[in-house]
């Protein structure tokens, strides 16, 4: 693995292990993210890990090269066995180095491949905590991981028209952890409870 390369497994083993205790009574349930209930969170775990598996395959389709859509509010029946398999294909795709170099498209956007990893590390891991979160689990990130985000999502905290349609406005917290601070670049409240 190329020092620029980053193992997703231990972020996407972490999510795959919240969903056990995801009950058919969360589904409707809110989460941190103010549009999505749990089944449309999980919903949108289901399509962006399949789209960015694609993105490190230099893969196009519609599920790429287009603007991503509001997911669905009824969750895909077969979520707990896909969502599982989805994380693990996703992680084992960025793990080839030929995923972070030239170009990959997600959402209809084309980035550097290593940027493009950083956009699927970060959705994949700020979404578990979102899951966690509206689910009642703990939920902690590896602290090199937490480093290489703040540092990715922090570059834009300051710049509103770079946020919009991405995150709310950041959230400041007193004496926040690192992972917290994370948390509220993103825009969420890290003390937020269902």
């Amino acid at each position: 693995m190329s020092p620029a390369m980053i193992d997703f497994k231990p972020v996407t083993d972490r999510v795959a292990g919240l969903l056990g205790a995801v009950k058919d009574e969360h589904l409707g349930d809110p989460t941190p993210c103010e549009e999505f209930s749990v089944a449309m969170l999980l919903n949108h775990l289901l399509g962006l890990t399949f789209a960015f598996t694609s993105t490190a395959k230099k893969e196009h389709g519609p599920h790429t090269d287009d603007p991503p859509v509001a997911p669905s509010p009824e969750v895909d029946p077969e979520w707990r066995t896909l969502l599982p398999a989805r994380l693990d294909a996703l992680a084992a795709a960025w793990s080839e180095p030929a995923a972070w170099e030239g170009e990959g498209t997600a959402g209809g956007v084309t980035l550097p491949g290593e940027v493009m990893a950083l956009v699927a590390l970060n959705e994949v891991a700020i979404h578990g905590w979102d899951l966690a979160r509206a689910t009642g689990q703990d939920y902690e990130l590896p602290s090199e991981i937490v480093a290489v985000l703040l540092e990715f999502d922090g570059q834009d905290a300051d710049d509103e028209a770079a946020r919009a349609g991405i995150y709310g406005p950041v959230v400041e917290v007193a004496g926040a952890s690192p992972q917290d601070r994370l948390i509220g670049i993103t825009g969420r409240d890290p003390n937020w409870r269902p």
